[in-house]
């Protein structure tokens, strides 16, 4: 399967100049959904991993049904106080700014291999924290996966030290 068919482009959103690439199209097809997931599986299927991590909110999506396919355990990173139990948390730039992400203290053991799932990876700056994130608490980052990686905006170069994964590129 082609996945670019399936993902919906969008010129100018959410700003000009912005070419957005919606994953709606992909969760909203059964096959391709499915494609994908199976697609990212196979990549991580030996490589240890022990439990998947992701960012929310399209992080998850993909992460949930990746964990249950190879059998391992989900660990969500949210922003900062969206997690009820104690957290560790870590702050990162954004384009214009700060965020701060947390992950729960007892999320994994310490020695845990983790795959790192994320819907698209552009700046990587999102993805580098949640690295960093699962690295603090003790786990080691065996592999970042993504569907979707826009290849301009260079995020696989602030990643350059794990193992970078993606099924489709664009060039922005």
């Amino acid at each position: 399967m082609d996945l670019k068919d399936k993902i919906r482009v969008i010129e100018d959103f959410p700003i000009k100049g912005i070419s957005f690439k919606d994953i709606t199209t992909i969760i909203s097809d059964c096959d391709a959904f499915r494609y994908t997931i199976d697609e990212l599986c196979i990549e991580l299927k030996n490589k240890g991993v022990k439990m998947i991590v992701a960012p929310e909110s399209r992080g998850f999506i993909y992460a949930a049904p990746i964990a249950y396919a190879l059998g391992v355990g989900f660990a969500p990173v949210r922003k900062k106080g969206k997690l009820p139990a104690e957290t560790i948390s870590i702050t990162y730039d954004l384009e214009y700014g700060s965020g701060e992400l947390e992950i729960h203290k007892d999320a994994f053991e310490k020695g845990t291999k983790i795959a790192i799932i994320d819907d698209l990876l552009a700046t990587g700056g999102t993805i580098l924290a949640v690295a960093e994130l699962v690295e603090k608490l003790g786990g080691e980052v065996v592999s970042i996966a993504f569907p979707i990686e826009l290849t301009g905006l260079k995020g696989r170069e602030k990643l350059k030290k794990y193992d970078v994964f993606s099924l489709v590129q664009y060039e922005f």
